[in-house]
């Protein structure tokens, strides 16, 4: 329901994460406004997420300043979440998205806020690759996925 916030995350974001999915990484900026990035996130756990920095960008410089990220979440069945906490880097580059330079990061959950409404359905963020490419990007963000959940193990 709307509004509510917990510090763990939900069973249904959990179930949702565990295997991977497209999110939006929220920073802000040194003047204080917001930026936004297109990321991959996996939950490790329902305190633990891990996600992808774009290296160079503006997600990665304020991310580094502050460590303090969001990532906004919105997937099927009335899964919409805007997660809050404190992120560090664990590993400068994630192999599986090569040619790209995308840093492997971690982030300890502090809280997960429900942005769902009673009644409204929302359409979930996901990547729509062009024809030509879907098979190979696919086949990378699976790999990506993996990646991020295995690394350290």
């Amino acid at each position: 329901m709307i509004g509510n916030v917990t510090p763990n995350l939900p069973a249904n974001l959990l179930g949702y994460l565990r295997p991977g999915a497209p999110a939006l990484l929220l920073t802000a900026g040194a003047d204080g406004y917001a930026t936004s990035a297109y990321t991959w996130v996996v939950a490790l756990d329902d305190k633990r997420l891990r996600f992808g920095v774009d290296d160079g960008g503006s997600a990665m410089a304020n991310a580094q300043r502050t460590g303090l990220v969001s990532l906004q979440v919105i997937g099927p069945d009335d899964v919409s979440f805007l997660i809050k906490g404190k992120a560090r880097q664990v590993k400068a580059r994630i192999d599986a998205a090569a040619p790209n330079v995308i840093m492997l990061w971690e982030m300890d959950v502090m809280g997960a806020r429900d942005q769902s409404w009673r009644g409204v359905k929302t359409t979930a963020l996901m990547y729509q690759w062009p024809a030509e490419q879907r098979d190979t990007m696919l086949r990378m963000e699976q790999a990506v996925y993996a990646e991020m959940r295995n690394f350290g193990a």
